[in-house]
């Protein structure tokens, strides 16, 4: 029971980031990126301080071991962020999802290169077979030579994309780091902060909200403030290997919102490519587990892959 509770818990956070990210998507043509990451960052801080005292682990999340350590996780983080809510405005939702789940593999080629984890000839398959699936994703945007300004900007949304799930990578990375020594509770609390702080560089690209805009930019940031807590929350009542794999209902629930909010609709390319990074994501993570490699109390402290 507890791990359905987990599992409902999971589901919850990823639709409440899939409709935060489409809320990004509806604001990119008026609201710079710079500007919605901040609204994104600053207001989750509130929600995140409530939750933390609630829980009393507010004294936990303030206290670090090491500034620098988070000071580069929100560097990393925010370029993500920053990069993917760029490409929100030049791509379809469910093809920026799709590329967003490269991020797990990603993760095990930087995992073996910057921290020295073995691994084996099934998970470096699975790595390879994932990016042939995001080459049939992105293959249609790479026509070089193309003529119309729109296939140009899709092609700088894809190279974005692509961009951030690297960066994400990167963060993952050092969270796996940092969960030795530090507590999740911070690791959260403090990569809102520092969003917040480095996102404030890009305060000369801002426009002045109207009413409704300002309300959706709060509304972004409640969201994603809400959502990680339920994210970190799910991981209390059953292990990753469980939790893990639903990182890509993503997928579902972009293409129900980017069906109805903004008629797009996916070409069979696009599914299929999808669903061999999907399969290839989902074979790692079975495979670490079965390997018996801990990657709960890192998950806990990230958003989805592709959000």
């Amino acid at each position: 029971m507890q791990q359905i509770h987990g599992i409902g818990l999971k589901i919850g956070a990823i639709a409440l980031f899939t409709v935060m990210f489409a809320l990004v998507k509806a604001l990119s043509a008026t609201i710079p990126a710079g500007q919605t990451v901040f609204f994104r960052s600053a207001f989750a801080i509130p929600v995140l301080f409530a939750w933390l005292m609630m829980q009393g682990e507010l004294a936990g999340a303030v206290s670090v071991k090491s500034k620098r350590a988070h000071v580069w996780r929100g560097f990393v983080g925010t370029a993500a962020m920053g990069l993917n809510f760029t490409a929100a405005g030049f791509l379809p939702l469910p093809e920026i999802t799709a590329i967003g789940f490269t991020t797990p593999l990603l993760i095990v080629v930087f995992a073996s290169v910057m921290l020295g984890e073995r691994v084996g000839v099934y998970r470096i398959s699975a790595v390879l077979v994932g990016l042939i699936g995001v080459l049939i994703i992105v293959e249609p945007r790479l026509t070089f030579g193309a003529l119309e300004p729109a296939q140009d900007s899709m092609k700088l949304g894809v190279i974005l994309a692509i961009t951030a799930a690297a960066c994400a990578a990167l963060a993952q990375i050092q969270i796996r780091k940092m969960v030795q020594v530090e507590r999740t509770s911070a690791i959260i609390f403090y990569f809102c902060i520092t969003a917040s702080l480095f996102s404030l560089s890009t305060i000369g690209t801002w426009v002045w909200p109207n009413l409704s805009q300002f309300l959706i930019l709060i509304l972004i940031g409640i969201l994603g403030g809400v959502g990680q807590i339920m994210l970190t929350t799910a991981y209390r009542y059953a292990p990753a290997s469980v939790i893990a794999p639903f990182d890509y209902t993503a997928m579902i629930f972009a293409l129900g919102i980017g069906y109805f909010a903004f008629a797009e609709l996916p070409s069979a390319q696009m599914i299929l490519g999808a669903g061999i990074v999907i399969a290839a994501g989902v074979f790692v993570i079975l495979r670490e587990a079965r390997l018996g490699l801990r990657r709960g109390q890192a998950r806990r402290a990230k958003p989805p892959p592709a959000l």
